[in-house]
């Protein structure tokens, strides 16, 4: 169990670079297994889930080597397995992308069913369908999913709803497939155009339609070859360091990213009254005057991303009014709000009120509990009180380091492990910026 002992109470200012996506990098480390030739990927963060990505690939036949701090050498010459291994392939929520590479390549995978953060039930119905219509059959036995093929063919599919990770499984399974395949109404985050700007220069043929850029057209190829690519910068991470600096009233320079990735975000918070001055590829943001309260609502991209809500609660227990976030896309993402308590916040957690449940959430309702509370309404600002937690999540913990950071005294947080999924050397990197976190690593 490691731990951060948080004294806060101190403003953030500097400058901190961002690291690659999380979200993007462990699906192209995945992605480099539909060939058989060497890929160098670069930017690769160094978290621990990419550390599992590595070793389920390992563990199928990867050759894989660390050519630099944040550099991959991968080599697939053949599968050794069609299986991901339990332990390992249950610690990964998105194990299940492995499907891609071993279909196209052998003919069948089993991978153990999804793990990792407790958000409530993943869309995988969408999977198991469209693979139905690709000539992939679909078996769940105990705890396991157990796909076979006797060829990949092409096809055309509808989505009746957008789903970030079934996109790019669709997109790498057809890259393979024979024929012409069209996906309608597929995801739009930036992570999944950096997967099809590097599955191009594999050799595949991949675009989004002109006409309509949920359409993705992918014309099957017989074979990729390998490739040099360096992957997009961590959205997650930048939000996290902008609501760092807003929530100590401190000003932070974060580099190396892209500004419109992350639109949605600065434009709330321009709103709520911070300051944001973007570059190219940088973007400054600091707190010049006291917040007001702001409501949203998450949902797929170009919306408010649900990775953000947990980490933006804390801007909003600082903000003058009542704020409200209404979660659209899991259908339990609020466990962060039973920490909030402990710190002297108040919170009203509530059900909109929805025409059409089927339409408005991005889930499907049918899976969802009915106990479940899919808004909550937070009231600030108030003086966040130093606590002592135990984690369980990874945007949970990384919510709690910044309210720790908030509040005055000393906060101590246990089971950092789940934020060293997503974030590299956070502690560190806070720290550079004015923060006090000793680091106990066991």
């Amino acid at each position: 169990m490691s731990r951060y002992i948080i004294n806060g109470g101190k403003s953030l200012n500097g400058e901190v670079s961002i690291r690659g996506a999380k979200n993007a990098s462990y699906k192209q480390i995945i992605a480099s297994l539909l060939s058989d030739k060497v890929t160098e990927i670069y930017n690769i963060p160094q978290i621990s889930d990419v550390k599992i990505t590595q070793s389920i690939a390992e563990s199928l036949g990867s050759q894989i080597t660390r050519t630099g701090e944040h550099s991959l050498s991968i080599c697939t010459p053949k599968f050794i397995s069609s299986t991901v291994p339990h332990g390992t392939g249950e610690k990964s929520r998105t194990s299940f992308i492995f499907a891609a590479p071993l279909l196209a390549r052998t003919g069948i995978a089993i991978i153990p069913t999804p793990g990792g953060d407790k958000l409530g039930a993943r869309p995988l119905d969408r999977l198991f369908d469209c693979f139905s219509t690709m000539g992939i059959s679909t078996e769940l036995k105990d705890d396991l999913m157990i796909f076979k093929t006797n060829g990949i063919k092409g096809t055309h599919y509808v989505f009746n709803k957008p789903s970030h990770t079934v996109t790019e499984v669709i997109i790498m399974t057809a890259a393979l497939a024979k024929g012409q395949s069209i996906f309608e109404n597929t995801a739009l985050e930036p992570e999944i155009d950096d997967l099809i700007l590097m599955l191009n220069s594999m050799g595949a043929k991949i675009q989004r339609s002109p006409e309509n850029s949920k359409t993705i057209i992918v014309d099957g190829v017989t074979s990729l070859t390998g490739t040099s690519h360096q992957v997009i910068s961590d959205r997650n991470e930048a939000i996290t360091f902008a609501c760092a600096a807003l929530a100590t009233k401190g000003s932070i320079n974060i580099l190396r990213t892209d500004p419109k990735i992350i639109k949605t975000f600065l434009d709330t918070i321009e709103k709520m009254g911070a300051k944001i001055d973007r570059g190219s590829d940088e973007v400054t943001v600091s707190w010049v005057k006291q917040l007001t309260a702001v409501d949203v609502e998450t949902g797929p991209e170009p919306g408010f991303m649900t990775d953000w809500q947990a980490i933006f609660s804390v801007l909003l227990t600082q903000a003058i009014g009542v704020s409200s976030i209404i979660e659209r896309v899991y259908t339990s993402r609020f466990q962060h709000l039973q920490y909030f308590e402990k710190m002297g916040v108040k919170t009203l957690l509530f059900n909109p009120k929805i025409n059409d449940p089927a339409t408005y959430y991005e889930f499907n309702p049918d899976t969802d509990n009915p106990k479940n509370f899919h808004g909550v309404k937070i009231y600030g600002p108030v003086k966040l009180k130093p606590a002592q937690f135990s984690i369980s999540d990874l945007r949970a913990g990384a919510c709690l380091t910044l309210a720790a950071l908030t509040a005055s005294g000393e906060s101590i947080i246990d089971n950092v492990e789940f934020i060293e999924r997503g974030y590299e050397k956070l502690a560190d990197r806070l720290c550079s910026l004015g923060a006090n976190i000793k680091y106990i690593k066991t």
